[in-house]
């Protein structure tokens, strides 16, 4: 700091710094004491919040209070993501996740996100062994399903498929067929194939995790 002489400080934090979670802890503690105070049950993770109301009157009451708090300590809502919503009719995206009608499920950038992760490990021209893909590929969908595993288990049964799909089409590959795995690849390589070369089910994952929460 005593070679800063000169130096002019810049608003705000870099989007991702790795001090920009820290810097809205700071600033939103404030907040979190004033919406329990006045009764409001909100959630928040860093500067991403959500206020949970029984009525749109609420909501609007709620979200009045906000923006004149944000207004007086110098901060502003994001004009896009604030919004209200009704969601037993309509959803919102919080955290990777997307809520609606009491489910909630991965949203689609946190899906695409996902999927471009297995196509880039799951190349038709990988000229890995099937195994060293697959425990390459297990890291992936573990450290997903941790994340992810709070949604609806038709997620898992789809993805699983899916990525079962990838797999046999880069088999497919090696035996010079062109393609998608379909059809008879179904059969030459059933899933109970993959299941004996370790493939991590996101489906079964689920199922256990659900065993385990009951208990």
């Amino acid at each position: 700091m005593e070679t800063a002489k000169g130096w002019t400080p810049e608003g705000g934090t870099p989007q991702g710094a790795v001090v920009s979670p820290l810097r809205s802890n700071i600033y939103l503690d404030l907040l979190d004491h004033l919406m329990a105070e006045k009764g409001i049950e909100m959630v928040r993770y860093a500067d991403d919040f959500v206020v949970l109301c029984r009525t749109e009157v609420a909501a609007q009451e709620a979200l009045e209070r906000v923006r004149d708090w944000t207004t007086t300590v110098g901060l502003t809502l994001h004009p896009v993501k604030t919004r209200i919503v009704d969601v037993t009719q309509d959803g919102f995206d919080f955290l990777g996740y997307h809520f609606a009608g009491g489910a909630r499920w991965p949203r689609q950038k946190s899906l695409d996100k996902f999927k471009d992760t297995i196509r880039a490990k799951t190349r038709r021209h990988n000229g890995q062994s099937l195994q060293a893909i697959l425990t390459d590929l297990n890291w992936t969908l573990r450290g997903w399903f941790e994340y992810f595993k709070h949604s609806r288990r038709f997620v898992f049964i789809t993805l699983d498929k899916w990525v079962r799909m990838r797999l046999r089409s880069l088999l497919r590959f090696r035996r010079k067929r062109k393609g998608r795995g379909r059809g008879s690849d179904h059969q030459r390589w059933p899933n109970a194939f993959f299941a004996r070369q370790g493939l991590f089910s996101l489906a079964e994952a689920h199922t256990l995790a659900c065993q385990s929460s009951r208990r």
